[in-house]
């Protein structure tokens, strides 16, 4: 874990934990939950936001309630690693909503990109109308995700320093 120059003690830890199960608890459910008073938990919360431990709180949406039914993990491979090519294809991943995450990776392929469209002609289309268009880019093996096996936001931080 980054350096956050927050004391990451065993009230942070709950805190942490508590608000990853369930971000909506008020500071009494959740002061109560990791054994401190409801101002020092508040505090504590402030903090961690402050510090960029808890970066934002979100609602997780089942997606294929919303009709994201496809998931596609795209092995990405550049021809140059010139900084142009390497700028365009990130920039250009980023700005798509339909791209979950993407990691530079080591390996045969550069980059492993976690796409999430309705059915697999929206993927195609992306691939033709977004990545075969950026400068640079070689090679796209890609893997559909026939079922989901695990599926977790929570960070583990039991062994996190």
């Amino acid at each position: 874990m980054e350096e956050t120059g927050f004391p990451f003690d065993k009230f942070a830890r709950r805190i942490l934990e508590a608000i990853q199960s369930n971000s909506r608890l008020t500071v009494n459910e959740l002061s109560e939950r990791v054994g401190l008073s409801s101002s020092p938990c508040w505090r504590r919360v402030k903090e961690l936001e402050e510090q960029g431990v808890i970066a934002r709180y979100t609602a997780l949406l089942d997606r294929r309630k919303v009709g994201l039914n496809t998931c596609m993990f795209a092995l990405v491979t550049l021809t140059r690693h010139n900084q142009a090519d390497v700028d365009a294809f990130e920039t250009r991943v980023k700005e798509r909503d339909e791209v979950m995450e993407c990691y530079e990776i080591t390996g045969t392929s550069d980059y492993m990109v976690k796409v999430l469209v309705p059915e697999i002609a929206d993927y195609d289309r992306f691939l033709h109308d977004v990545i075969f268009k950026l400068p640079g880019v070689s090679q796209v093996r890609t893997s559909v995700a026939l079922r989901e096996v695990k599926y977790e936001t929570r960070l583990p931080l039991k062994g996190a320093r």
